[in-house]
């Protein structure tokens, strides 16, 4: 008789389908709530991000990167161990969720498009409430934030797309990869140093990117350099479409299609 093997990460990956999944069945608020905060987690990583940059590049010029990506890295875990929702790890499970037939499509689609809406409307409002604290007053032109956001918005489609998809496969490695760690010293450092990653090598996050566009909009009092609404959708469209692949097709769906059937290699 056949044996159907199941991999610890897959496991992990159908049951917390299943758990996204009934509590927007049952409160669609607090499912709600788990993404606005998410969005706020990633706003305060962005703001501890570029503040410590900034610092960095007067004190030694040329280390801003550098310390920016090792400050942003501490989103991701606040945002795995607060338990909210992350619309770019979605991507992956609701993917995984439907190639395995754990959830229907109908579902799936319900819960990424609502987590990442209410990321979104989580990131500004966190974004405008960090614009009025004082450290974010009367920031000059040339601040990191500034530099980082201006930078983003005049990347060609292609560049945010392919960068979407790396970011997003490192993202959601990172799930892959504490699923195999036994302790949370374990889990805290390759979450760090594999999102350190993507955010020094610049890719891009579309939810990120909610956070900081939002910010740097605030904190300027309007629009930097090059932020239109063409131009920010743009960003987030191509973004999404990345990380997408990236997240939903090179991680999710196709582990979950090599982990289907009757085989020992599993994950």
């Amino acid at each position: 008789m056949e044996q159907k093997y199941q991999g610890a990460v897959m496991d992990i990956i159908d049951k917390s389908a299943l758990k996204k999944s009934d509590l927007i069945e049952t409160s669609k608020l607090k499912y709600f709530i788990r993404c606005m905060l998410a969005g706020m987690f990633l706003t305060l990583g962005t703001a501890i991000a570029v503040m410590v940059a900034e610092k960095a590049e007067h004190m030694l010029p040329g280390s801003g990167k550098f310390f920016y990506s090792f400050m942003f890295a501490w989103s991701l875990v606040m945002i795995t161990y607060m338990n909210t929702e992350l619309g770019t790890s979605n991507m992956m499970y609701m993917t995984a969720a439907v190639y395995r037939k754990v959830l229907a499509p109908k579902r799936a689609l319900l819960i990424l498009f609502s987590c990442i809406l209410f990321n979104l409307i989580g990131g500004v409002i966190a974004s405008y409430i960090m614009s009025l604290t004082n450290v974010f007053q009367a920031l000059p032109a040339e601040h990191f934030l500034f530099h980082a956001v201006e930078g983003k918005l005049a990347k060609t489609p292609l560049q945010m797309v392919s960068e979407g998809i790396f970011a997003n496969v490192i993202v959601n490695t990172t799930v892959f990869v504490s699923g195999h760690m036994k302790d949370d010293a374990g889990k805290l450092f390759s979450t760090i140093f594999i999102i350190f990653i993507f955010a020094f090598l610049g890719f891009e996050h579309v939810i990120a990117n909610f956070a900081s566009f939002s910010l740097a909009f605030f904190a300027n009092g309007g629009p930097v350099t090059g932020m239109t609404i063409v131009s920010v959708l743009r960003n987030w469209l191509f973004a999404f479409i990345g990380n997408y692949i990236g997240g939903g097709l090179l991680i999710g769906l196709l582990y979950a299609w090599m982990n289907n059937g009757t085989q020992k290699y599993v994950d």
